[in-house]
């Protein structure tokens, strides 16, 4: 299994834009072949940060989603990114 998880960080009077461009994401993703959880979520106490959190059955599942990653216009607006892959299949 595959968890990737950490925050984004954009200005605070963007991120519900961000997180409404979001939306069509997480359900692709909610339907993807080996997606067991996907989650991109404000954070309840800093007003810029996003949470990331995803579990995949496997690398080859993620990688197969994960295509080119955020837009344009997504990357623009992060100020920051702070996301990590860990290989938990042992």
């Amino acid at each position: 299994m595959i968890i990737v998880a950490g925050h984004l960080l954009v200005e605070a009077m963007d991120r519900p834009d961000y997180l409404r461009g979001c939306e069509q994401v997480v359900r692709l993703a909610r339907t993807a072949d080996g997606c067991l959880d996907f989650a991109i979520s404000p954070d309840l106490l800093d007003p810029e940060r996003i949470n990331i959190h995803e579990r995949w059955a496997s690398r080859p599942q993620l990688e197969a989603f994960r295509g080119s990653g955020p837009d344009e216009g997504q990357t623009a607006a992060m100020k920051s990114a702070t996301v990590e892959e860990y290989d938990v299949s042992g």
